[in-house]
């Protein structure tokens, strides 16, 4: 297992990296890396075919996130440089049309392990598939945990991309900064003219857990990682912006 850590000096190089997982993974070496990724919203495909998307772009580019177009994943997400996590964990294909449902079955309880080491009130996170009617980058492989209101809020979203040779599961932890990130994501989608609540929005901070990324990020990469720690090499990922 390699795994990477760090951010690369710029969101293009940044976003290379990643890319190097899946290089890693097809030459047989599974990867996994979790980090913070530079402000910025992600926009999926779908987005890209809607009307309202060139003003989505300049409502991020106004609010100082940079607009980025990705290759996994449906819908908008934000990351604001600090208390965002990413994750991604490639792994070699055999036959691309088989372990799809797997990946994401493995992928999905490593985060829940990850969020159930926290605890809030002397009560473990207890993180649920799924999410609220109408959230950010909306699918069928969430979690949301449950707010200090009581309310149930988005907080992880997990994609897959699969290619003959390597796949990777990719997401996206919001650990605070729960307010920011709803407000430019609110922005965003009405441009698109998507369904979306801000209410939905969560954060492992709002629920209880940890606000601090270093934490969760620590966490979630162990999880991922498994039980394979002894054949572990770790990477630190060139031109690092502290991170």
């Amino acid at each position: 297992m390699r795994v990477f850590r760090g951010r690369a000096a710029t969101i293009e190089a940044d976003r290379d990296v990643t890319q190097r997982l899946l290089s890693t993974a097809a030459a047989g070496e599974p990867a996994v890396r979790v980090w913070t990724p530079h402000r910025q919203v992600a926009f999926g495909r779908r987005d890209q075919r809607l009307e309202g998307y060139e003003l989505a772009r300049e409502r991020a580019r106004t609010r100082e996130f940079p607009p980025v177009d990705r290759d996994v994943g449906g819908r908008a997400v934000a990351y604001d440089g600090e208390t965002a996590l990413a994750f991604a964990r490639a792994e070699p294909v055999a036959d691309f049309r088989r372990g799809t449902d797997d990946r994401y079955e493995r992928a999905t309880a490593a985060v829940e392990e990850a969020l159930r080491g926290f605890e809030s009130g002397g009560e473990s996170l207890e993180p649920v598939r799924g999410e609220p009617d109408d959230s950010f980058c909306p699918g069928t492989h969430s979690l949301s945990l449950e707010g200090a209101d009581g309310r149930r809020r988005k907080v992880v979203g997990i994609a897959q991309r699969v290619r003959q040779d390597a796949a990777v599961v990719a997401g996206c932890v919001l650990v605070s900064n729960r307010d920011g990130l709803a407000a430019v994501l609110e922005s965003v989608y009405d441009a698109l003219a998507v369904p979306f609540d801000p209410e939905t929005v969560g954060t492992v901070a709002d629920a209880g857990g940890p606000s601090d990324p270093a934490v969760v990020r620590s966490a979630l990469e162990d999880a991922l990682v498994g039980d394979v720690r002894s054949t572990v090499t770790v990477d630190s990922v060139p031109d690092l912006d502290g991170n």
